[in-house]
């Protein structure tokens, strides 16, 4: 393939070690983003960041725990990344459609190293709010694109392994973030501005890897049809899934699904712009606007049930259940690591009980958590300090927060990453999943400023609204959001067809449509279509002329079915 450079490693990797490949280049990427949210906990506990630089708080003359005059200045710092994450993934999403996946995974490497470099070199709150806009924007870029690629690449039955690996390694960014801050809190007694500025210099390391590398890797074959390019296309897809044995055929069939359906969402929407996708205007059957809606409402809940809280405030939360000053950010270093550890049951339970029963599970366990660990800090602080029950109480509020921080892990931390990346059209799947990371800028930005804020104005009452948002999830999910898991990207057209926002009607009327289109299932019913029994040749499906999104299109002429388009 003289198309693509001679040192992409595409030329030398194929099927599960290409993609075990690309897996740990996405790894990277999102190892930066969990570490860069994970770095604010302790970055925000330096005496010489908080009282010499932002001016937002001092020491308790006793015990040297901060004490924080400003929240709204705290938590503007913290938050305002999100409004360039907002932004960058606008920006990552566009470029993404347009110019494709890997160009712009080296463009958010090259912008988020631009911003770590200001932050690091901060000298007041104002500096640090630009440099930290500056990094949002970068962060925000990789965060639109690195999971389309990723499920662009995967297969359909281990697309949700891939992904949920990849966040192992977010967690990891995490644990990274607060272990090296604990290492550095003890250089100069913690009160020099090295304790601050190396773990924010720390992440430049593999974004400027990640910016290197990234070049050596194939593009997303599904965006390279989409472009015209399915020379190209075709050879990677080959590659990616075998093109010997009795994977003969297997690449036939899932790039015929995607040439038909690029077609198919070609007459069917005529417009791609932001604005079109979130007000649904001219999609069609393709009901575009309904995504955006469920994306970004996923992202929002997926903040409010408390992981944005315990994430950068740990700290302040433990500090809230009665733990001692010394002994919080070690708490807070191993609540990561058990965090880390929890992932993995994500591994290994995504693809088999799926999207839905993943979210229902966590949603269950976490609201029981954080309703218990409200419950136990306001009886621990009916006690005396220091006395055994205080301690006791304050125990097990930690134990909830622990609890907490595993089951989101295993469940909420993929899912509303993984989703949206799977649920869009191909026509603007990096520009779809920009929108779920908007949903997830806004409710990281919402809720890290209103934190200090709540945690000061009804302290451990503060669980009990993370705990209702967790029961609010459940019927939300239940009603509106139809499975993805064992379904090809190119079947989710069929999925979201239906005019009803109701997820019983979605799956009633995927049904029919399967049927009606057998053109879009070929790589979902391979063994069925993909070969042909006599000649043991793939089999070249028709033009996605003939095929519709509306069940009501069926009519019979000269013996051949044809399809009203919706």
């Amino acid at each position: 393939m003289d198309l693509i450079p001679r040192y992409n490693v595409v030329h030398k990797l194929e099927k599960r070690s290409l993609l075990i490949a690309i897996n740990c280049i996405a790894a990277l990427s999102i190892f930066f983003f969990g570490y860069d949210q994970g770095m604010m906990g302790g970055v925000n506990g330096a005496r010489n960041y908080y009282e010499d630089h932002m001016h937002f708080g001092h020491p308790n003359p006793e015990d040297g725990t901060p004490i924080i005059d400003d929240e709204l200045l705290q938590g503007g710092i913290v938050s305002i990344y999100y409004v360039g994450t907002l932004v960058g993934c606008l920006v990552g999403g566009w470029f993404g459609d347009k110019y494709g996946r890997i160009k712009t995974i080296a463009l958010g490497a090259a912008w988020a190293v631009l911003g770590a470099t200001l932050q690091t070199s901060a000298m007041n709150h104002t500096w640090m709010i630009f440099a930290r806009l500056i990094n949002g924007w970068g962060t925000g870029i990789l965060n639109a694109i690195v999971p389309v690629w990723a499920t662009e690449t995967a297969e359909h039955k281990s697309r949700g392994q891939f992904v949920a690996i990849e966040f192992t390694l977010n967690i990891f960014g995490v644990v990274v973030a607060y272990w090296l801050e604990y290492a550095c809190s003890f250089y100069k007694g913690g009160n020099g501005s090295f304790v601050w500025r190396f773990p924010i210099a720390f992440q430049i390391v593999p974004l400027l890897f990640l910016f290197a590398i990234v070049w050596l890797f194939p593009e997303s074959p599904r965006w390279l049809v989409k472009v015209g390019r399915e020379e190209e296309g075709r050879y990677i897809l080959g590659r990616l899934r075998g093109e010997t044995g009795e994977d003969l055929g297997r690449a036939e069939a899932e790039f015929q699904d995607i040439r038909n359906i690029a077609e198919l969402e070609r007459k069917t929407a005529s417009r791609t712009s932001y604005w079109s996708m979130f007000t649904g205007s001219g999609s069609g059957k393709l009901h575009i606007g309904r995504r955006v809606q469920l994306v970004i409402w996923l992202q929002i809940m997926q903040e409010w049930i408390g992981i944005a809280g315990v994430t950068i405030y740990a700290p302040t939360i433990f500090r809230t259940a009665g733990i001692s000053q010394t002994d919080v950010q070690w708490i807070s270093g191993l609540n990561t690591i058990t965090y880390m550890l929890s992932t993995l049951i994500c591994v290994f339970t995504l693809d088999r009980i799926g999207r839905r029963w993943t979210l229902y599970w966590g949603s269950v366990v976490q609201g029981i958590s954080m309703a218990l660990a409200g419950g136990l800090t306001t009886a621990g602080q009916s006690h005396p300090e220091g006395s055994a029950a205080a301690k006791a109480y304050s125990s097990g509020a930690v134990a909830m927060i622990f609890l907490f921080t595993a089951t989101f892990g295993a469940t909420w931390l993929t899912v509303p990453w993984l989703y949206p990346a799977e649920i869009f059209p191909l026509e603007v799947r990096a520009k779809g999943n920009a929108w779920g990371v908007v949903g997830w800028s806004v409710g990281n930005g919402w809720l890290t400023l209103l934190c200090p804020v709540m945690f000061k104005a009804i302290k451990e009452n503060t669980y009990y609204v993370f705990a209702a948002a967790n029961v609010i999830t459940i019927p939300m999910v239940w009603a509106l959001y139809p499975e993805s898991n064992q379904r090809t990207l190119e079947e989710m057209n069929l999925v979201f067809a239906a005019d009803s926002i109701w997820n019983w009607e979605a799956e009633r009327n995927f049904k029919i449509l399967k049927e009606q289109n057998p053109e879009l299932v070929q790589a979902a019913q391979r063994g069925h279509s993909a070969l042909d029994p006599e000649t043991g040749l793939p089999i070249r499906s028709s033009t996605a002329r003939n095929m519709s999104l509306d069940v009501h299109g069926m009519q019979t002429v000269d013996e051949k079915q044809t399809f009203k388009h919706g």
